[in-house]
């Protein structure tokens, strides 16, 4: 580790990084258009973003800033592979790292690894996913902030995690042990009827004004219990490409899967770029 990341994860725990990211929260969800189109004029030039994607390219068809962040694409933007043994990628964004996952251990980056079982918060659980397969994904702020399921899935259960707002950039995650198991996040367990089980886990970062579902809406952050959601009851069902959730900002998808279950294609590697919908894995 060099020291300008010694430094910037220092930086990080000194800051009070809560209190920023629901500071971040109030900011983007205001409706003053003269500041919510700075703040979007604004990020379309920092972050090179393509409007030509949208739904809209009008600012004035976003109420906020987080309305524009988490924007809708036309319908042809991602194609969903159609191959019915692909398993597709929930989100854009870029490979963060992928594999085995081994004697319960996953791997954040290159010579670290972190406890499976930390990360979903269930041990029990975490026994359906030893010695199968993960595959970590960070969306940057250009990126298209939507999620979706990368396969067909029923909804069993969803777990609210609380923790810390750590960047989860590749500096961090070089950096900083544990990173995915201790920042914030929500768990979502799923089961398909070609390969069982599946997780798809939301993990909060600094800034994230917030994580959303579609069958839960917004799930309020911040300190306290664990809070667990059982869904099987309830038929919640969704097609390969269907949208499960967003963020607000920048922040990590995490997919687990059983063994045996599936094999990833060969260009999902460290740091390449994937977009939602395309073939990640192909069911075994």
């Amino acid at each position: 580790m060099n020291h300008s990341t010694e430094i910037f994860v220092a930086l990080q725990r000194l800051l009070p990084k809560h209190a920023l990211s629901r500071l971040v929260a109030k900011l983007a969800e205001s409706k003053c258009r003269r500041l919510k189109n700075l703040l979007i004029n604004r990020a379309i030039k920092a972050f090179d973003i393509n409007m030509q994607e949208a739904v809209s390219d009008d600012l004035d068809h976003y109420e906020n800033f987080n309305a524009f962040f988490t924007r809708q694409l036309k319908p042809d933007a991602r194609p969903i592979d159609p191959e019915d043994s692909s398993v597709v990628s929930p989100a854009d964004g870029a490979i963060s790292q992928a594999g085995k996952i081994t004697q319960n251990r996953i791997i954040q980056a290159k010579g670290v690894d972190y406890s499976l079982n930390r990360l979903i918060g269930d041990s029990n659980q975490g026994e359906l996913y030893n010695n199968g397969t993960f595959a970590t994904i960070y969306l940057a702020p250009k990126d298209y902030h939507r999620v979706h399921i990368p396969m067909d899935g029923q909804l069993l259960s969803s777990r609210y995690i609380p923790g810390e707002l750590f960047s989860v950039n590749q500096q961090t995650a070089e950096a900083l042990p544990g990173l995915f198991a201790r920042n914030e996040r929500l768990v979502c367990e799923f089961k398909s009827q070609q390969i069982g089980h599946f997780s798809v886990i939301f993990v909060g970062a600094m800034l994230v004004a917030g994580i959303e579902t579609v069958w839960g809406g917004f799930e309020t952050p911040g300190p306290g219990a664990i809070r667990e959601t059982d869904y099987s009851a309830e038929n919640i069902t969704f097609n390969k490409g269907d949208e499960i959730g967003r963020f607000k900002f920048g922040s990590t998808v995490i997919l687990l899967f059983p063994n045996h279950s599936l094999s990833l294609t060969e260009t999902v590697q460290p740091e390449a770029s994937v977009r939602m919908g395309e073939k990640i894995a192909a069911i075994n």
